[in-house]
């Protein structure tokens, strides 16, 4: 099994243990650095996608234990010998992630208006 690339926590740069409030802080804190209407256009839109990405895998409890069992059974697979291919059921379909939806932010609009 391959680890899954990339490690999102390091992306967020948290420890794999942060709670829902760092993981959103670390994201906030991320996206106020390198969104292109604050820095002059200097980051990467792919490196924002990976930065939105991780944030939306990490927020959701279901799917970030999903991940971190992933992540758990890459890192024990890197320490034993390789096994064979398991067969998988032609029922069982991988469905892919929806792609990200990036929509503009409205500060004008919220509780402090």
């Amino acid at each position: 099994m391959t680890s899954p690339s990339p490690d999102y926590y390091a992306v967020l740069q948290i420890p794999h243990g942060a709670s829902q409030q760092e993981i959103a802080r670390a994201y906030r804190a991320l996206m106020r650095r390198h969104h292109p209407d604050v820095a002059s256009g200097e980051a990467v839109p792919a490196e924002l996608q990976l930065v939105m990405q991780a944030f939306a895998t990490l927020r959701d409890p279901k799917r970030r234990a999903a991940y971190d069992h992933e992540l758990l059974a890459a890192t024990a697979g890197e320490h034993q010998p390789a096994s064979k291919p398991q067969n998988i059921p032609v029922h069982v379909v991988r469905h892919r992630e929806p792609p990200l939806r990036v929509t503009p932010v409205r500060w004008e609009s919220g509780p402090w208006t």
